[in-house]
């Protein structure tokens, strides 16, 4: 290799290096924003990954040479947007780490960091606007700037600003106290420099102590820019590691993992994209393919084949670097989100099974419902059966099969025909568990009958069979992950709630002042209402009122002081909101105002069916239904309005007895 193939492609490397720095430190800066803001030390680290990214964009565009030495010189104006406010940004950081530790400023490195900030302010203007910086834009060895007058000046800001700030973060290691903090706060102060000596402009330095930099060798200034660039790159990364547990309160094992997927998926893949197009674009001209057909597919072919990549090997690195201890324990989290079933997953499965059910059958509908002690639910329906005859099921299948009641008598209209039994224009299909030594009913599968009672030939019957018994078994892993996700749902809001109570993070910060939690307000959801009329329907027990989200309602909660059991408190809300529904005087079951208050109370507090209070009420079933959606609409907005009065005055409380203290 010539000494100008020696240059070319080291200037090449510069370029894709340069780059891959801007990438790796954009996307730190994007997944600092995005993850905990309110946090000092992640503010300053932002600022700071800002300057670098700044900086860097410059010297790429350096590097491609634009024609017009104007638009060179500009790009080397642009980059002491950067280059003026990383040392007054190395300094906020190092104040902020201190202050982690318990050595908060007293004012002084406060007023310092902003100083520094107005002195780097005035540096941006020098440099994009006067000579005094910099000027003179020179072409060899390498395209650079002459320092201006105050260069010097420039040159003492950061010494001085940089050298406290890593006598701070000296300081802030020294008062660490546990062996994983002080071995973070190491790795740390390793990578601290690397932004001041990384971006130093030595181009700059060396025109003052030679008279003619031109004399110097090309091939070994950009070997040193390689090195730098390379160390630069190493240390960025390196520095995102113990930055990532500032401000969070996961566990580690959370946040390596998180960090780990980030980079790989994000600046490593980018990196690796970019490298190819650029290896690629020089390749082309020798492969003798149209050059911008050629980068595409490499550019698609590079991303597949990494994610590809990091899908297999994923598993093992997070062996090796986040779960290096309790790896069965780990491994058991790993796999629980594959093996349970959320609704939408049990709904997906019984959808499958009746499409079966349907098309081996050449039936047009079939449904399944689960039984429990709460009566019958309808999981789900293939084909059409309108929203009042899917409550009169429910209703029918709560009184024919309620507590495994399969046996005569049976109620009027239903049937029995071997294992099957015949309702209306339905074969039904009880579903059994084995508990023990007994079979337990736990659902009633539905299909549409092809004639009055059931007529299966020999292969039918095996088809529906096995059918039935993939049904059953998701009605029992429904029923197991029930208890799971109850018990969950009491475990999760306990733990997230004392974690962001008490401001403790896994870098071992807290918080005097407790971290204000942002209220959830269910109450403006658009499914609320669905939510209370599932509520409603479930009144007596069942699914829908046991995992119901209204149980995180702060009106539930209270009332859940004195009842003890927050579904017990959930029916006390309903009922207190029915009866606010409920006009003065004596019940009616004719008067206009008493109609929705007779609706909701002998439908769901009585339980009776909606036949028989449409019948007592003198309306028909259509009817009914418009006025029972009013209705509960009304409910709705009664809880909501309750909601809101509660949380007004948990509000003012805490301000009224500060007041009453501070008089």
């Amino acid at each position: 290799m010539d000494r100008l193939d020696g240059v070319t492609f080291f200037q090449f490397t510069n370029e894709i290096l340069s780059t891959a720095i801007v990438i790796i430190t954009a996307s730190m800066l994007l997944y600092n924003i995005t993850r905990h803001v309110r946090d000092r030390v992640t503010r300053a680290s932002s600022i700071l990954l800002g300057c670098v990214t700044i900086s860097y964009i410059g010297d790429v565009f350096i590097a491609l040479e634009p024609s017009k030495p104007q638009a060179l010189e500009n790009w080397f104006r642009f980059q002491w947007l950067g280059l003026a406010m990383i040392p007054a940004a190395m300094f906020h950081l190092s104040d902020a780490l201190l202050a982690t530790t318990g050595r908060v400023s007293r004012g002084r490195r406060r007023r310092a960091s902003r100083l520094l900030y107005a002195v780097g302010a005035v540096f941006v203007l020098a440099s994009l606007f006067t000579d005094a910086i910099v000027k003179s834009l020179v072409e060899k060895p390498t395209w650079h700037m002459k320092p201006g007058s105050f260069f010097l000046v420039y040159t003492a800001y950061f010494l001085v600003a940089v050298g406290f700030a890593v006598f701070n973060v000296v300081r802030a290691r020294r008062r660490c106290l546990t062996t994983h903090t002080r071995r973070r706060m190491t790795y740390l102060l390793a990578a601290f420099t690397t932004p001041a000596w990384g971006l130093y402009p030595y181009s700059l330095l060396l025109s003052i102590f030679f008279d003619d930099v031109g004399t110097l060798s090309n091939v070994w200034i950009w070997v040193v820019f390689n090195i730098a660039n390379v160390a630069v790159l190493a240390m960025l990364a390196f520095m995102a590691y113990p930055l990532s547990f500032f401000g969070t309160h996961q566990p580690d094992r959370v946040v390596k993992a998180e960090l780990l997927e980030f980079m790989l998926r994000g600046p490593v893949t980018g990196t690796v994209v970019l490298a190819a197009i650029q290896i690629f674009a020089e390749a082309t001209s020798v492969l003798g393919i149209e050059g911008q057909q050629f980068i595409s597919f490499a550019a698609v072919t590079v991303v597949l084949c990494m994610q590809w990549m990091f899908t297999v090997i994923m598993p093992r690195l997070e062996g090796w670097l986040v779960y290096t201890h309790d790896q069965e324990q780990a491994r058991r989290l790993q796999t629980i989100s594959e093996r349970l079933l959320t609704r939408a997953d049990a709904a997906q499965l019984h959808e499958a099974i009746l499409a079966a059910v349907c098309d081996q059958l050449r039936v047009p509908t079939a449904f399944v419902a689960s039984i429990g002690e709460w009566g019958a639910h309808l999981e789900q329906v293939v084909g059409r059966i309108p929203e009042e005859d899917r409550a009169a099921t429910e209703e029918f299948l709560t009184n024919g099969f309620s507590n495994g009641n399969d046996h005569d008598p049976l109620p009027d209209g239903l049937k029995r025909s071997g294992r099957y039994f015949s309702w209306r224009s339905f074969w039904l299909v009880p579903l059994y568990s084995k508990e023990g030594e007994e079979n337990t009913l736990i659902g009633i599968m539905g299909i549409w009958g092809r004639t009055a009672e059931p007529n299966l030939n020999a292969e039918e019957e095996d088809t529906l069979n096995a059918l039935v018994q993939r049904s059953i078994q998701v009605l029992m892993d429904e029923r197991l992950q029930r208890r799971i996700f109850s018990t969950l749902g009491e475990l999760i809001p306990v733990s997230s709630t004392t974690l962001q109570r008490t401001n403790v993070s896994a870098f071992g910060q807290v918080s005097i002042k407790p971290e204000k939690v942002e209220e959830n307000r269910l109450t403006d959801s658009p499914e609320f209402i669905d939510l209370v009329r599932d509520a409603l329907r479930d009144y007596w027990g069942g699914p829908k009122l046991a995992e119901s989200k209204l149980l995180e309602l702060g009106i539930v909660d209270h009332a859940a002081k004195t009842d003890g059991n927050r579904v017990h408190a959930l029916r006390r809300v309903l009922v207190d909101a029915i009866e606010r529904l409920r006009p003065e005087g004596q019940q009616n079951l004719t008067k206009a105002e008493w109609i929705l208050y007779n609706i909701l109370e002998m439908r769901f507090i009585q339980g009776r069916r909606v036949r028989d209070v449409a019948l007592r009420l003198a309306m028909s079933n259509a009817d009914f239904y418009r006025k029972q959606r009013v209705a509960i609409e009304e409910v709705a907005r009664i809880i909501a309005e309750t909601e809101q009065r509660l949380l007004e005055t948990n509000q003012t409380q805490p301000q009224a007895e500060s007041n009453a203290s501070t008089l």
